[in-house]
């Protein structure tokens, strides 16, 4: 029996004997690629190739690429356990051709590699082709292709749904041909159980499973829907590794297979859970082997746990795991502790998470200690919202509550449930679907992205192509002027005003990419200038700068100056090299964990983006500030060669989270230092950099750092505005520089005195009695109201204490005018409060103010916009509590 590993490999060394290079897997975060959340196929990082926007040395391929699934239109996490093939983490392999072999090749290679390498039971295969569909044919040439294998009775033929294949509205698009195995009509199929037959390949039962789908694009559709025939018909095929495995290994589910039984042991073992003796405890040792394994490969690829995108996915995913965790008794952190089982299976494949193992634990240790007190933080929210609840009419937890508790907080929905259960309430399950499914939507329209593929395909057919020079030079005489774009239509000339977009056969300006700005200049032709404001590169081998025609005019087929401003290029090249020293300095000091997150390069100052889990004390922040700025005195040479990627990689250039690279790259090397694959441009020795300044450290979200510096001239102006601030310093506070800490230290001091005393006075002031300000009974209990003006929320709730013990047993309610605002405080003596909740008295009042009400049992507040109201809101106090006291 072939082992996951086994398969793995036998599926590619199959493909490059048959002439397919082996492509590593691109990252989980798609580079350049607005339309994904995460890498969910083979074929995404071939997407431009397909488009034709790119072009590669070689017409097949054939890759295993890591993938997920979750989020967004792919928002099924629940189901992710309770199902025998549901992942967040999945292997795609895969074979592609790019205009090179077709139908025939690409359903004889499946074969071959099924029954001979895999050696799965030819009896057991069945295929499906597109039946036809509107106006596009049924696939005649796929069905006889098949016939050369399988009698007719196990070619079935389906519709456009299930068997025909589209990357969007537009564009590629083509029917498919999928391999189906049988696993037994002893398994449960609810078609039958109903009575009816099973509806074999087409049933939703896991009678039969599709194992590979090969599509043909041989078509491109237009917008209006119309199909013509691709010049050069290209196949895109798909293989999850987790069903094969489960077929060759003789699996029900995938869940059974070498791939996760380790994982899901290992979680049944730190447990002490046995697996397969109780149905609810496997759903949650199979979310744990499932998620850990998402978790791992995602850290490695540079996400981090946030409240948004990418983050946002990774986070519930690693919240998810913890809550199944606490469910079989693990309270302490433990997925940290599994990093090591999933390097140790998936290492030899992916050695990228095993370079990564340190910064994966240390991300994975810290969200689980957050989740745990988060969790503590959504307990006291659900009993502060059941508290606010007037049963028996109102005693169901709010959807939207619910919801925000989940979204936020990842406060388990069942968990939720036990508690309302305990204090006699129910949950509004209906809002919290509504809320759910809003969230869901919100998702989808978020991360569809909608690639602009028709304005790329566009482009790409006018066949414009532009020779990137600006790594010798940042001038260009004679070039000539290939592509004019007004407003996005190409024109043939452009006028003094008009903003447009251009393209030159040789160009100097960089287009914006790898965190660099895009060039500015000018355009200098015999008629006219224009004064580039940026430069962009929409498609492979084409760069177009954004200008404006200042003077003249200028046409296509004009030669031209090129010139990039020589100042503004300068200070971006220091930027960008220093970013290179510095990620090197915070790996030697810091640790190797550190990772590059981010970067943006400009003129002005550099911005970088880090993976570490602690705040750099001042000392730490002058120790790689320090480090930077020793080799850029040394002025050591900035090496820049160019070599194929797999040879970069093996020389140690470090490749950077979210960039893409091609198959030949450049390597930029300070000797001894620091080496990096990288597009950008750089200073030619490090002493051109001139002076580095870390100027700001922070965090940007759960365990990134981002520093922000400044270098080069601009270096000098940021010492120069420091030196400003310092002098106008002085003369106001009538001190020198060094005198200035203690000034100021004293000056806040006096004033945080003086504000303590404001305070002082004024809760003094509020609390002093007077006639029309004595308690009043209402029904047998104390009411005592109080009017103030200007109390912060702190203020106002120290007043309230001070009244509550001056009445010993009763209600007090605060008006407090804020400018344009008003707010209502009720509180609530600790033996009154069995008998009533302040948070129904401050709804009541609330609504008189213009607003609404919330808070505990013993103490709430409402807010409005009618100041003007509040003094008939204290007079409408006593009859309110009458009413409440059931007076």
């Amino acid at each position: 029996m072939m082992t996951s590993n086994e398969i793995r490999s036998a599926f590619l060394r199959f493909f490059e004997e048959s002439g397919h290079r082996v492509v590593r897997s691109s990252s989980l975060v798609p580079a350049g690629d607005p339309t994904l959340l995460f890498t969910n196929a083979g074929m995404n990082q071939f997407k431009d190739v397909f488009l034709g926007k790119e072009k590669r040395d070689y017409k097949r391929a054939t890759s295993s690429q890591k993938c997920v699934r979750a989020g967004g239109k792919h928002n099924d996490l629940e189901n992710v356990g309770r199902t025998a093939r549901h992942h967040t983490f999945f292997e795609m392999l895969g074979n592609f051709s790019f205009g090179d072999y077709f139908k025939e090749e690409a359903i004889a290679y499946a074969w071959a590699f099924l029954t001979e390498v895999a050696r799965l039971p030819k009896e057991r295969m069945v295929a499906t082709i597109f039946r036809g569909e509107g106006d596009v044919p049924r696939d005649e040439q796929a069905w006889r292709l098949w016939r050369r294998f399988l009698p007719e009775d196990r070619i079935f033929e389906l519709g456009m749904h299930d068997n025909f294949w589209t990357m969007g509205d537009t564009g590629p698009c083509g029917p498919c041909s999928e391999v189906h195995y049988f696993q037994g009509d002893h398994i449960y199929c609810a078609e039958e159980a109903a009575g009816r037959k099973c509806l074999g390949v087409a049933c939703e039962c896991d009678r039969w499973i599709e194992i590979w789908n090969l599509v043909f694009m041989q078509y491109d559709r237009g917008g209006d829907g119309s199909m013509q025939p691709l010049p050069a018909p290209c196949v895109d095929t798909g293989m999850g590794l987790e069903r094969l495995a489960a077929v060759v290994q003789g699996k029900f589910s995938n869940y059974d297979t070498d791939l996760l039984q380790p994982l899901i042991q290992e979680a049944a073992r730190l447990s002490g859970k046995a697996y397969g003796a109780d149905p609810k405890d496997d759903v949650s040792l199979r979310v744990i082997g499932d998620h850990v394994r998402a978790a791992t490969f995602l850290v490695s690829d540079g996400v981090v746990p946030s409240n948004e995108g990418r983050g946002y996915v990774l986070r519930k995913i690693v919240r998810r795991a913890a809550r199944h965790g606490k469910m079989v008794g693990l309270e302490k952190p433990f997925l940290c502790g599994m990093v090591a089982m999933v390097c140790e299976l998936m290492g030899e494949a992916y050695p990228e998470i095993i370079e990564n193992r340190a910064v994966i634990e240390s991300v994975l240790r810290r969200e689980e200690e957050v989740f745990g007190s988060t969790v503590s933080v959504g307990v006291a929210k659900l009993l502060e919202s059941a508290a606010a609840l007037t049963p028996p009419d109102d005693k169901a937890i709010p959807g939207e509550v619910l919801f925000k508790l989940y979204d936020t907080f990842g406060f388990p929905l069942d968990l939720a449930e036990e508690i309302a259960r305990e204090r006699g309430l129910s949950l509004d399950i209906d809002g919290f679907n509504a809320a759910m499914q809003r969230q869901r939507d919100l998702a989808r329209q978020s991360w569809k992205g909608e690639m602009d593929t028709q304005r790329g395909r566009e482009l790409a057919d006018l066949g414009a192509k532009s020779l990137f020079v600006g790594y010798e030079t940042t001038r260009v005489d004679g070039a000539t002027c290939i592509l004019l774009l007004k407003e996005g239509k190409r024109v043939a000339k452009a006028v003094a005003g008009d903003l447009v977009e251009i393209a030159f056969d040789r160009t100097p300006f960089y287009a914006e990419s790898g965190g660099q700005v895009g060039d500015t200049g000018q355009i200098i032709v015999e008629d006219g200038l224009l004064k580039v404001t940026d430069t962009k590169k929409p498609l492979e081998g084409l760069i177009l700068c954004e200008a404006m025609v200042q003077e003249g005019h200028i046409s296509e087929g004009d030669h031209a100056i090129l010139e990039v401003d020589e100042r503004s290029r300068a200070a971006t090249e220091a930027h960008h090299t220093s970013t290179h020293l510095l990620h090197a300095a915070l790996r030697e000091i810091l640790g190797t964990h550190v990772k590059q997150a981010g970067s943006l390069v400009g003129p002005t100052h550099l911005r970088f983006d880090f993976h570490h889990f602690a705040p750099l004390e001042p000392e730490v922040v002058a120790a790689v500030e320090d480090r930077v700025n020793e080799v850029i005195l040394k002025n050591l040479p900035v090496q820049k060669r160019e070599m194929a990627l797999d040879e970069a990689v093996a020389s140690g250039a470090m490749a950077l989270f979210g960039e893409k690279y091609g198959e030949r790259v450049r390597v930029i090397g300070i000797e001894g230092f620091s080496k990096e694959l990288c597009g950008g441009t750089h200073v030619d020795r490090t002493g051109d950099i001139g002076l580095f300044k870390i100027t700001s450290e922070r965090s940007v979200s759960s365990g990134v750092r981002r520093i922000e510096a400044v270098a080069h001239f601009p270096a000098l102006l940021a010492f120069r505005e420091k030196e400003s601030i310092l002098r106008e310093t002085e003369a106001a506070c009538f001190a020198p520089a060094e005198k200035l800490p203690e000034v100021v230290r004293h000056l806040y001091e006096e004033i945080r005195r003086i504000e303590k005393e404001n305070s002082r006075l004024k809760l003094q002031l509020a609390s002093g009695s007077s006639q029309e300000q004595k308690p009043i009974e209402v029904s047998g209990v104390r009411l005592l109201t109080r009017l103030v003006e200007g109390l912060d929320p702190s203020e106002a709730k120290n007043l309230a204490d001070t009244l509550r013990q001056q009445i010993k047993s009763g209600v007090v309610v605060i008006g407090n005018r804020l400018e344009n605002k008003a707010s209502l405080l009720v509180a609530l003596t600790p033996d009154i409060a069995g008998k009533l909740k302040a948070v129904d008295i401050a709804k009541d009042l609330g609504k008189i103010i213009g607003g609404g009400g919330g808070g505990k049992a013993d103490i709430a507040e409402a807010g409005g916009k009618k100041p003007e109201s509040l003094e008939e809101a204290l007079g409408q106090a006593s009859e309110v509590l009458k009413k409440r006291l059931g007076g």
